[in-house]
């Protein structure tokens, strides 16, 4: 129809860079949207690495994903939220998000593995001082540990936000890598009397303990029990 927008079409993959491209197993790696997404959404725990004066840190924290978006939490006196807010035009960073799938036994020592789905994101974190942006973050980031408990929890005060630090990571410049499937052995160590297979992991939720002074007939809700 004449003088009808059409949306531009979302890219439904990450663009290829030199960094996103793996040394090894490049056959096992992604750039899919959807893939990176679904990856970094099931998880929490991310591991930040910096350099700082001349020597790799790599620190685990904990994120949260608002689009494109990653947050991730500390403190203001820790050194990466620190110096993302010294450094410009930002502080590079390299951030991982790794599941493990399933333990790969086989029968030789040599071919053991694991299967996984993991994230990788390079890129310039930024300091957050927007002071709505900075909560929406956090509340970000605690939902992405267990969804609906921003809803079930007070809001940071003032004081709280000040004593909290939260930096920016564009996701631009990403890749995923999985490893599915079985035993890759050598044809001659195929009768060998080794048990060869896949040793599942599965993550899981135990009984919500409730604090001792919580009221008496508090109800675990819907949120948690649904774990």
């Amino acid at each position: 129809m004449q003088g009808t927008h059409q949306p531009t079409p979302r890219p439904a993959a990450y663009p290829v860079t030199d960094r996103t491209v793996p040394t090894r197993a490049a056959q096992k790696a992604s750039y899919d949207k959807d893939l990176v997404h679904a990856i970094l959404d099931e998880g929490y725990v991310c591991h930040l690495g910096f350099v700082r004066d001349g020597a790799p840190v790599v620190l685990p924290t904990l994120y949260g994903r608002v689009g494109e978006v990653l947050y991730v939490h500390g403190s203001t006196g820790s050194r990466p939220l620190r110096m993302a807010g010294q450094t410009d035009p930002g502080l590079p960073v390299c951030l991982t998000v790794t599941h493990v799938d399933g333990l790969v036994l086989a029968r030789s020592a040599f071919h053991h593995s694991i299967n996984y789905r993991s994230v990788v994101v390079h890129g310039l974190a930024y300091d957050v001082t927007d002071p709505e942006e900075k909560r929406a973050a956090l509340d970000a980031v605690v939902d992405q540990v267990v969804p609906g408990r921003v809803a079930d929890s007070r809001p940071a005060n003032k004081k709280e936000l000040a004593a909290t630090a939260v930096i920016r990571l564009d996701l631009n410049e990403v890749s995923a890598k999985t490893r599915t499937g079985g035993v890759n052995d050598e044809p001659e160590d195929l009768a060998l009397p080794h048990w060869a297979g896949v040793l599942p992991l599965r993550k899981g939720y135990g009984t919500p303990l409730p604090e001792a002074d919580l009221a008496p007939g508090t109800p675990v809700p819907d949120y948690l029990a649904a774990l």
